[in-house]
């Protein structure tokens, strides 16, 4: 399986960005974490292989909005109303076994190579 993201920048506070992930394969429980620097990778959302049932974050929870795009075997995450702590490498995961995707890093099988986000203030 191979997950590519897409879509950071840099973008001023208040702005937003669009990431994608691609996925290749079949159909599976997905997830976006980030990671700032010096910091553990943390969850941001995720999305089941239906596309209907999201989590989110609290500290995202209002500002970002995770889809998907089954057709296409595509994952986003609109991001929107960004603030410089929201600053980090975003990495999208695949679940295979999970139907519904968990907040929980160990439970993702497959990762992509990260897309940096950087908020300016």
């Amino acid at each position: 399986v191979q997950l590519q993201a897409s879509g950071g920048g840099l973008v001023q506070a208040g702005g937003s960005l669009r990431l994608s992930c691609a996925a290749s394969g079949r159909t599976y429980a997905m997830g976006w974490f980030r990671q700032a620097p010096g910091k553990e990778r943390e969850f941001v959302a995720t999305i089941s292989r239906s596309g209907g049932s999201t989590k989110y974050a609290d500290s995202v929870k209002g500002r970002f909005t995770i889809s998907r795009d089954n057709a296409k075997n595509t994952v986003y995450l609109q991001m929107s109303s960004l603030k410089p702590e929201d600053t980090a490498v975003y990495y999208c995961a695949a679940d295979r076994d999970l139907y519904t995707g968990t907040y929980y890093k160990s439970d993702y099988d497959y990762w992509g190579q990260g897309t940096q986000v950087t908020v300016s203030s």
